[in-house]
């Protein structure tokens, strides 16, 4: 009975190709060599043009085969590596060697990371942003699925190191492999780049253009290798927190009469501090160029922000040493015995460095006025301006220690309001503290800019007008100072001196593939399946038959 019913089974795949494809169908669909992807978020790296000179990555597109670091070859190849594998020789020789791309896991906090690993990383990031190039290089934050991709793609290298033909053939059978994609539109130039600054004044006690003035200038916008990825919390987002504490505390002494000073307080936020304090230099073109404006001819004294977030000691750096008993050699004085007379211990001194107008970039902030003849200096708490993590992703929330933040607002606030209350010149005893009181220093209000500051992004390419930062930094400063205006401009058309490129995120997915080795296995594979249900099909008589003879007979018992 059951041969009979297999029969009727077999004349029926025999006789219909449809149904056949039915049963070989299913078969393909479970061996299928390819996956769903994996989607995440990447970074791309910088992209712009400064004076003429090419940055960063060139392209912003991939649809590559996943190899390790240590691949030989990488023409049309998508390198994935861990932070701690990429070094500075390896990434040259992707550059030299025309590799397609370059994807780079990096921790979700720099903290995290082993001292030996991130004094590594922090010599490789400035080298790579030296070199232009045409491959795509994205960064983007650990997962365990990363993690696992690398893994497979590591160990899928392995078979190109087998003993035999043999065994490199079943190791690339075997491997997992992966196709990485980050597809759209190439990127292309920003054309309606605005940087965006912001200025704001406290008016002195008299007629305020009789009056002396005093600039606290700092820069907002943040910088590393992936815009996405650069918060700049101590570079520079613990100098807008001081420069709005210093704001709001200053706003209350001159709102009394009786603690309203005769000088002038000018605020100015700017952008594009990283591309060479673009937002300064045109800010200080159109106050002293222009006829109608006589806003720095008069300023006094300018004093520049940059990384006050940490450290033991504060410096003063100069373009060059003030002349004694002049106004720049007092202010200094002044913040010498503030930080002296609060902190004994405390160190706060001076650091000459001459303008270099060879290189093409500036140390600090304060050279733009310098350059113009303006008395300025940046008060920081690193002693060089080449400190790595001014321009580093690395620079993130752990760099900024809250108490020492406010030290060093209070040591820059009373060293102002000594020069500006004229206490240098009075014999008082002790020389008594502006800031205590309702008049204090809030580490409140310090760690909650900070911790804001830490949670956006701001490199110039993203802070339109309309940024959500811009407008909390605006609204923040229209609440202490007056005439709160926001400025901005655009790079010129004929020589700019800046251009930035969009692209600078990207949705990526990982496709799990096989290599084209695979497929030679599974079409064959796929024949011998077909062959031996075909035969089986057309010769299930035989079996029948076969089967039968070598089946004993069941006797029959008698009723």
């Amino acid at each position: 009975m059951i041969f009979e019913e297999l029969q009727e089974v077999a004349e029926m795949f025999r006789g219909s190709f449809p149904l056949t494809c039915l049963l070989i169908i299913p078969v393909l669909i479970m061996i299928s060599p390819s996956h769903a992807a994996h989607e995440f978020e990447a970074y791309r790296m910088q992209h712009f043009d400064l004076n003429g000179r090419h940055y960063g990555s060139r392209s912003s597109l991939i649809n590559m085969e996943a190899r390790p670091l240590s691949a030989a070859k990488v023409p049309r190849r998508c390198l994935i590596a861990k932070l701690s594998e990429l070094t500075a020789e390896r990434y040259q020789e992707l550059v030299s060697e025309s590799a397609g791309a370059l994807v780079v896991l990096i921790p979700h906090n720099f903290s995290s990371m082993p001292q030996e690993v991130m004094s590594k990383w922090l010599e490789v990031e400035p080298q790579m942003l030296e070199l232009e190039t045409n491959m795509a290089v994205y960064f983007v934050r650990e997962d365990e699925t990363l993690l696992q991709i690398h893994r497979d793609i590591q160990q899928a290298s392995t078979g190109d190191q087998a003993d035999s033909a043999a065994e490199a053939l079943l190791s690339a059978v075997y491997a997992n492999g992966f196709q990485m994609v980050a597809s759209g539109p190439q990127s292309k130039q920003l054309k309606d780049a605005h940087i965006v600054s912001l200025q704001g004044k406290l008016a002195g006690k008299g007629v305020e253009d009789q009056l002396p003035t005093i600039a606290f200038v700092t820069h907002y916008d943040s910088f590393g290798i992936a815009p996405y990825l650069s918060y700049g919390v101590d570079s520079n987002g613990s100098g807008v927190a001081a420069f709005m504490e210093l704001a709001r505390i200053f706003a209350k002494l001159y709102t009394n009469s009786k603690t309203h000073a005769k000088y002038n307080l000018l605020f100015f936020l700017s952008g594009g501090g990283k591309f060479n304090y673009q937002g300064t230099k045109r800010w200080i073109e159109d106050n002293l160029e222009l006829p109608d404006s006589s806003l720095l001819a008069d300023v006094s004294y300018v004093i520049c922000l940059d990384s006050v977030g940490g450290s033991d000691s504060l410096h003063l750096h100069l373009s060059k040493p003030p002349k004694e008993g002049s106004l720049p050699h007092e202010i200094f004085e002044n913040l010498q015995s503030a930080s002296r007379d609060l902190y004994p211990s405390f160190n706060f001194s001076m650091v000459h460095k001459k303008i270099n107008l060879a290189d093409e970039m500036l140390a600090w902030e304060h050279e733009r006025f310098s350059i113009r003849r303006l008395p300025a200096g940046t008060v920081s708490h690193l002693p060089t301006h080449r400190d790595i993590y001014r321009t580093s992703v690395a620079d993130e929330r752990w760099r900024v220690e809250n108490s020492l933040l406010v030290r060093n607002v209070k040591i820059i606030a009373e060293g102002i309001a000594r020069q500006i209350y004229s206490l240098h010149d009075k014999e008082v005893k002790g020389r008594p503290e502006i800031f205590v009181d309702e008049f204090a220093v809030s580490e409140e209000n310090l760690e909650a800019w900070v911790d804001y500051l830490a949670e956006n992004p701001r490199p110039a390419q993203l802070m339109t007008k309309d940024h959500p930062v811009v407008s909390t930094l605006e609204q923040a400063m229209s609440k202490s100072l007056k005439d709160v205006k926001r400025l901005s401009f655009k790079a010129d058309k004929r020589e700019p001196e800046f251009i930035f490129f969009d692209g600078l995120k990207s949705t990526m997915h990982a496709y799990n593939v096989k290599p084209a080795v695979f497929d030679l296995f599974l079409a064959g594979a796929i024949a011998s399946y077909v062959g031996i249900v075909y035969l089986f099909l057309m010769n299930f008589h035989h079996i029948e038959n076969i089967v039968k003879a070598i089946t004993p007979k069941q006797k029959t018992k008698a009723h």
